[in-house]
């Protein structure tokens, strides 16, 4: 089932989470038995971590088999598996999918329409009007011609007063169209700013913002809390733990080795990123 999840995300911890993967060795000796164990090849684990990065989604589609894989050295396999992660997402590939969405959420730059074009709209719709009533009133029966009639002389009075070059309407657009232009140019600059801030050109920044988000989203997690099960379903003791987040409990599951080594290792990253 594929979540989508409040575009706070670490990847490879989320994966750590969702997975339970926490029992292979050294992440370069990851081989396609041990995928296979998960139920997962290298090209869709990478795609994971890709979507996870770019698009804050959790997709635990296809790790029909994580649950069987035993558990081992949780901390060090943490860092094992965020090593990689580093390794995927500083990579060229990373970069181009990072620049292809960047562009795909690039604003448009709005131009209010001219007092030309707006003019040239309403005569035409006018027009239309007309020529659909104009058909209705030859299709009329006896009993709503004459209410077809009448509608089309209205209909043929509102057109001369659209298509009057000195229209009211068209008049007071033409006035205010000047600052118009301006409020769109200051719009559209805002956009702009908004964009280049949430996707900055240098893809390292858009990284830590997302690292960020996971110190800020782990950063209260109670590894003490404790648990009750009731018709096999475990609960939190502390009610108010029920209402926290899948990405507070999803750390909560994981446990400390594996968030401290993961935090650890995000504020390392953050650090080198300038």
């Amino acid at each position: 089932m594929k979540q989508q999840m409040a575009k706070i995300i670490f990847p490879a911890v989320l994966l750590v989470f969702s997975c339970g993967l926490i029992s292979f060795l050294r992440i370069d000796r990851m081989t396609e038995d041990f995928l296979q164990q998960l139920g997962i090849n290298k090209v869709d684990a990478d795609m994971k971590i890709v979507g996870g990065f770019l698009y804050g989604s959790l997709d635990q589609y296809g790790l029909k088999n994580a649950k069987n894989i035993t558990l081992g050295n949780r901390a060090a396999v943490t860092g094992s598996l965020l090593m990689y992660v580093k390794k995927q997402v500083t990579s060229a590939a990373f970069m181009k999918e990072y620049e292809n969405m960047r562009q795909q959420e690039k604003p448009g730059v709005y131009t209010p329409q001219t007092p030309e074009e707006l003019h040239q709209e309403m005569i035409d719709q006018v027009k239309k009007s007309v020529a659909d009533m104009e058909l209705s009133v030859k299709k009329a029966d006896a009993s709503m011609k004459t209410l077809f009639e009448k509608m089309l002389v209205d209909l043929k009075h509102q057109q001369k007063l659209v298509e009057d070059p000195n229209n009211k309407q068209i008049a007071s657009y033409r006035n205010n169209y000047p600052q118009l232009l301006k409020d769109a140019a200051v719009g559209n600059q805002q956009l702009l700013e908004a964009w280049e801030q949430k996707y900055p050109a240098n893809y390292l920044l858009f990284v830590k913002t997302r690292l960020q988000q996971f110190m800020e989203e782990t950063k209260d997690i109670d590894f003490e809390a404790e648990l009750i099960e009731k018709n096999g379903v475990k609960y939190f003791v502390n009610k108010a733990y029920e209402g926290r987040g899948n990405r507070w409990k999803m750390a909560y599951r994981a446990g400390k080795p594996v968030v401290e080594t993961a935090r650890r290792f995000a504020e390392q990253w953050m650090s080198e990123i300038r």
